[in-house]
């Protein structure tokens, strides 16, 4: 069994405190469905748990000049949010798929990303919303694009001293529409074998202002299909060009053989995906 101390500071001070005097011997701590499985697991052996648990100004979802979500937000929060459904369609799609209620109950979103795993829900969606991570250390924030954010499997930017504390996802103008889809063998309480995300802008007469890509599991880090994004840029809504698209994104990606799955078959069905949640993407636009 893992003897270790756990913290509960009150204050972003206190954390910054806290890691300045315990400095590797310490780990950070919300939600805890992925820490406590990893010391379980013996994957991880802190000595000192600080948890963030008491940081409750840091579990908000707000809109003002873009979104806004505090890194404590929970899963659940964010699938029974109507702003979230209704705006940023892709992460409530991905945030109702996360384990069961219970684990969504205390789930967050912050601790999502920064586990840092291939196969995080929220990763892909936030990628396709272009949402940016807000750091906060003891010298001021700073301000990440989350397709920078990760840098290897459960490896990020994060500094040792610092703590992810907010989402900020831009209010895109005109038509925006955004869709998830988890591939998973079973519907619930199942890690996705893969994730796609499509983010879609269309004119009037549906040709494609903008688009973003956001794939999980389809390489060592949760990634932007760039190449496709930019295919699909000026296009005309349609069949053949979602097709192309989704080909493009296939053959951007790297992703691996598993237990769960074989490099292959993600291949093939980021070709599938792709061009139905750019569809379902382009029918919330219309409201259908």
């Amino acid at each position: 069994m893992v003897d270790y101390d756990y913290k509960k500071p009150k204050s972003l001070k206190e954390v910054f405190g806290l890691l300045k005097k315990y400095g590797p011997k310490a780990t950070l701590i919300a939600g805890g469905t992925d820490v406590m499985i990893n010391i379980r697991n013996r994957e991880l052996s802190p000595e000192i748990l600080i948890s963030l648990r008491g940081l409750s100004d840091l579990c908000y979802i707000r809109k003002n000049n873009g979104y806004h979500i505090g890194a404590l937000t929970t899963h659940r929060m964010l699938e029974q949010s109507d702003m979230v459904r209704a705006g940023l369609s892709a992460l409530h799609d991905a945030a109702s798929q996360v384990g069961s209620v219970q684990i969504r109950n205390v789930a967050t979103v912050g601790g999502n990303i920064c586990t840092a795993a291939p196969s995080a829900d929220t990763a892909g969606p936030l990628l396709a919303l272009d949402a940016t991570v807000a750091l906060e250390g003891p010298n001021g924030r700073r301000r990440v694009p989350i397709a920078d954010f990760f840098t290897g499997p459960s490896e990020t930017v994060r500094k040792g001293n610092e703590v992810l504390v907010e989402f900020d996802i831009p209010e895109e103008p005109g038509h925006f529409g955004s869709a998830y889809w988890k591939h998973s063998r079973r519907k619930a309480m199942d890690l996705p074998l893969l994730g796609i995300a499509v983010g879609l802008a269309l004119s009037e007469s549906q040709e494609i202002s903008n688009a973003r890509l956001g794939l999980t599991v389809a390489a060592p880090v949760p990634i932007r299909a760039y190449k496709a994004e930019e295919f699909l840029i000026g296009k005309r809504l349609g069949d053949d060009v979602l097709v192309e698209a989704g080909k493009i994104a296939s053959s951007e990606a790297s992703p691996r053989d598993s237990l769960r799955g074989k490099a292959w078959y993600r291949r093939e069905m980021i070709e599938v995906f792709v061009p139905r949640m750019a569809k379902l993407a382009a029918e919330r636009i219309r409201g259908e």
